[in-house]
């Protein structure tokens, strides 16, 4: 077999939890993982997509938008509205 070394720089936290997920999924090392994951990739049985996930407020973030928004709504907190932009400009310069 004409092998080569692949290095890979990443933290230690990151390789010993990507360690430990291997042998929890069977296989015999990380390595062993990454070879099959390259097989895979290479003759195109998987594919890799990133995609940004939605964002997550925290629940007193959620608690704190949604105190906001009944405020808001209740006329606790006056707001101001506009029908276009210079209109909303002249406000804000004024």
């Amino acid at each position: 077999m004409d092998a080569t070394i692949l290095q890979v720089p990443i933290s230690k936290a990151l390789r010993d939890k990507a360690a430990k997920s291997a042998l929890s999924q069977g296989f015999s090392s990380l390595q062993e993982a990454v070879r099959v994951f390259l097989n895979q990739l290479s003759s195109q049985a998987i594919r890799v997509t990133f995609e940004p996930q939605p964002v997550q407020l925290s629940h007193k973030a959620i608690r704190k938008y949604n105190k906001m928004s009944e405020d808001v709504k209740s006329g606790k907190v006056k707001t101001v509205g506009f029908t276009d932009v210079d209109e909303m400009f002249k406000y804000l310069n004024s």
